[in-house]
């Protein structure tokens, strides 16, 4: 298997906060890859050393079999980083905007590349308009279309659909899908669990440090105890039931909850017990297969 990131042992400190901590995996060339986790898991330090942006306290990587310590030019050059805030400039329309990244970059001729973009992003119609005057999805495209002005081989993108309205983010997801048809390799960030099944490979992070790194699938398969989903009330009542007087790990959704258990058979009946002492009447149960959430709530309490 060819790779197009290789991370050793990465260590980044800020002051006595471990940023990011040691972290060592793979992203195959061609390969969509999800850094997951919550505000201050690591993420954005990971992917600024990445893009050379930030110097590792110690450790090492190669992207695109370049060492980044050593040949971080070569990589600049190779790859296109959308970061959190990504500066479009309000005062230009969308395609002085494009213009302007494509002469950053030394693209000479880039009009075609910039129709193709803006006709791939479905901006076309809107290429005359002032970038302050977009939405924040028309935002998000524009700021990918200028990061991909230069036809790079890797597309860094750090939290690229947060705060963007659930069309908007959809349509992005589309385009991102068809970037990795053409062959890009694609390493995101993001804290959605839900985008992160979309990923071929992905990356639970929390304090700096990988907790699973596999397959959403096989990230899934990788939880031992059942997950009881159990619609019951008063919700509220149960969900501080469970979370006081047992040990299982227990998270809320709406109006069911869903309960690990070891051991479904034994344990299950104890549970039921407690609710019924305390006044909470159980409507529906059954055993649901583990989401992404279920999977990093448990690794974040074992390692707590």
């Amino acid at each position: 298997m060819e790779y197009a990131i290789k991370i050793e042992r990465l260590i980044k400190s800020y002051k006595n906060i471990s940023a990011v901590n040691g972290v060592t995996y793979s992203v195959a060339k061609g390969e969509m890859f999800g850094l997951v986790g919550p505000d201050g898991a690591g993420k954005t330090t990971t992917i600024r050393m990445l893009t050379g942006l930030l110097k590792p306290d110690s450790g090492n990587a190669q992207v695109l079999n370049y060492d980044l310590k050593t040949q971080k030019n070569k990589i600049k050059n190779e790859i296109g980083y959308l970061s959190q805030k990504f500066s479009l400039y309000g005062d230009l329309t969308i395609d002085e905007n494009i213009e302007f990244f494509a002469d950053i970059h030394g693209v000479k001729n880039f009009k075609e590349r910039r129709n193709e973009l803006l006709e791939f992003t479905r901006l076309t119609p809107f290429r005359e308009r002032l970038a302050d005057k977009l939405s924040g999805g028309m935002k998000q495209k524009l700021a990918l279309g200028c990061t991909l002005i230069h036809k790079p081989k890797i597309i860094f993108l750090d939290e690229p659909t947060t705060g963007v309205d659930p069309v908007s983010r959809r349509d992005f997801w589309k385009i991102l899908s068809d970037l990795q048809k053409d062959g890009i390799t694609i390493f995101m960030t993001t804290p959605y669990l839900d985008e992160a099944e979309r990923c071929n490979k992905i990356a639970l992070m929390n304090n700096g440090e990988i907790m699973s790194w596999d397959t959403p699938k096989n990230v899934k398969a990788s939880l031992k105890e059942q997950i009881v989903e159990i619609v019951c009330s008063p919700i509220r009542h149960a969900y501080n039931t469970i979370k006081s007087k047992t040990n299982f790990e227990v998270q809320m959704y709406g109006d069911r909850l869903n309960v690990a258990l070891s051991n479904y058979d034994k344990e299950y009946n104890d549970l039921e017990k407690l609710l019924a002492e305390n006044k909470i009447q159980i409507i529906d149960k059954r055993i649901i297969t583990p989401s992404l959430e279920n999977v990093f709530i448990h690794l974040v309490s074992k390692a707590s």
